[in-house]
């Protein structure tokens, strides 16, 4: 004869089984996402210092490459003023200036530095700098009539730019 206490008693004794059994498998299941987390955590940790091992490299390579620049530069600009002390020895300095000028072109020719012509041509403020203008019967307007200082360019890219003098109709 079963009693009715029993048979309650075999249910939650299943019960019982199924809860501790979610129990292990969610414990498990922690356990994975936390083993997860700490592997994803662990690579990001790696890809950051590898970002920050790159920047530092880079950083290097470009302040390397500025000091390699800057010396060839200097190395030419002592060159010209060695010519220039020549020079201002020399008996007939004009020899020494035009050996000077030589290089400087010579130089300028090396780097792609060109002279920017402007006279004649109409007035653009990417390679032209208005110093003033000038009112005048008959001439078209914005016309550059006088440099005042010339410009250069290297690779399209503007130097610095023509210091000009523009046309301007008279009112």
């Amino acid at each position: 004869m079963t009693t009715k206490s029993s048979i309650e008693k075999k249910p939650s004794a299943g019960k019982k089984k199924d809860t501790e059994h979610t129990i292990r498998s969610l414990e498990q299941e922690k356990e994975k996402l936390q083993n997860e987390l700490k592997q994803k955590h662990d690579q990001l940790l790696r890809s950051l210092a590898d970002f920050q091992n790159l920047q530092k490299r880079s950083e290097k390579e470009r302040n390397l490459y500025a000091d390699t620049i800057k010396e060839k530069y200097i190395s030419e600009i002592i060159d010209i003023k060695e010519l220039l002390q020549k020079a201002l020895l020399d008996e007939n300095p004009k020899d020494g200036l035009r050996l000077i000028l030589q290089q400087i072109e010579q130089f300028f020719e090396t780097e792609r530095i060109q002279g920017i012509d402007c006279i004649g041509k109409e007035f653009d403020h990417r390679k032209h700098h208005a110093v003033t203008t000038v009112e005048k019967d008959d001439c078209t307007e914005n016309i550059i009539i006088e440099e005042i200082k010339k410009g250069y360019v290297v690779d399209e890219k503007v130097l610095r730019p023509s210091h000009v003098i523009v046309s301007k109709k008279k009112s």
